[in-house]
């Protein structure tokens, strides 16, 4: 489906119900069963070459991914947790991350495709994104800069995956750890949103979860922090963060920078406040008059996104209509003009 369309409030509902957030379609091919169990060691031994360390594309907090390649030719992406490295509580992130991957399924979440527990090896196994991460292409890695058309395209992406978690699940899940490096991206620089070790099933008759804060510095809910007191207004504000992440490329918290701008969110906001938000762009960016509106539209979103406490905060779905709003606009502006005579 096509990511353009109206930023009406109506018609993005409409779509949302029957294409964005509906479940992609599936062969009738056992693998492509969520939450298959039928992969066996061998087979992902030879997949990723015994795990070989040319195959290594990232380390989690609790072990390295591999590449792999199934017989049938499947890309895979293999999160592997050694039986040495892994405690009680790595085994309950395990079962968590499986519980949940299994039971959701949208074109912005990374596809769960298995997980294999034997002996000492605790796998999950997930569609290989070959793009690398968000904070990668905004750290410029790869030499090039992050257009900003991509950075809105981005934005609405992990908007639309996160209102799925909230709204369109079979059961409303918190991913709890929205951040830069867990946004993966195609080729075409389409978002998914990956790592659910953290996340938790939202309460179906309390209007939060009571639970250990876990989270990543920069990105945690201060009201969560404060009150252990879960709910999804706490992905709410780590969008926020995201958002001001994907205007300046800066990292959440930059310890090397002067105090007044070590914390990025709240130094951007400040700049929005004080009416100098295009002074936070990202200074490998130019700055057009599509780029000065749409950042000043992005700040506007983030400011309530980043309110201390939930009931001053947007929901997902609400920030998705926004920013289809944000980009239809950026898109009228960015027209490339006609030459005169």
């Amino acid at each position: 489906m096509s990511s353009r369309g109206s930023s009406s409030g109506s018609t993005f509902e409409r779509r949302s119900v029957k294409g964005l957030y509906s479940p992609m379609q599936r062969n009738s091919s056992d693998r492509d069963i969520p939450g298959s169990t039928k992969f066996s060691l061998p087979e992902i031994q030879k997949a990723t070459k015994n795990f070989s360390p040319n195959l290594k594309i990232g380390q989690g907090g609790s072990g390295p991914v591999y590449k792999g390649q199934l017989h049938d030719g499947t890309l895979i992406a293999v999160k592997r947790a050694k039986k040495n490295v892994y405690d009680k509580h790595m085994g309950r992130e395990f079962r968590n991350e499986i519980e949940t991957l299994r039971c959701i399924e949208h074109l912005n979440l990374v596809r769960f495709h298995g997980y294999l527990e034997f002996g000492g090896e605790q796998l999950i196994i997930v569609e290989y994104v070959a793009n690398g991460n968000l904070r990668e292409h905004l750290d410029c890695v790869n030499g090039k800069t992050l257009e900003f058309s991509l950075r809105l395209d981005i934005a609405i992406d992990v908007a639309h995956a996160i209102t799925y978690l909230h709204t369109y699940s079979d059961h409303a899940v918190i991913h709890r750890d929205i951040k830069s490096s867990n946004i993966l991206l195609t080729n075409n620089c389409r978002a998914k949103v990956a790592d659910f070790g953290f996340a938790k099933l939202a309460p179906t008759d309390a209007s939060h979860v009571s639970t250990q804060v876990k989270g990543t510095a920069g990105y945690l809910d201060p009201e969560y922090l404060r009150t252990y007191q879960l709910n999804e207004k706490s992905d709410v504000y780590s969008f926020g963060v995201l958002l001001v992440e994907l205007v300046t490329a800066r990292r959440p918290i930059e310890p090397k920078r002067p105090i007044v701008e070590r914390i990025t969110a709240k130094w951007a906001m400040e700049k929005f406040v004080e009416g100098n938000a295009i002074q936070t762009l990202d200074p490998n960016l130019e700055a057009t008059d599509a780029i000065n509106l749409a950042v000043e539209k992005m700040y506007e979103l983030a400011l309530p996104c980043l309110a201390t406490t939930k009931r001053n905060r947007p929901s997902m779905k609400r920030c998705a209509e926004i920013l289809w709003s944000i980009r239809k606009d950026y898109r009228e502006l960015d027209l490339p003009t006609s030459p005169t005579n």
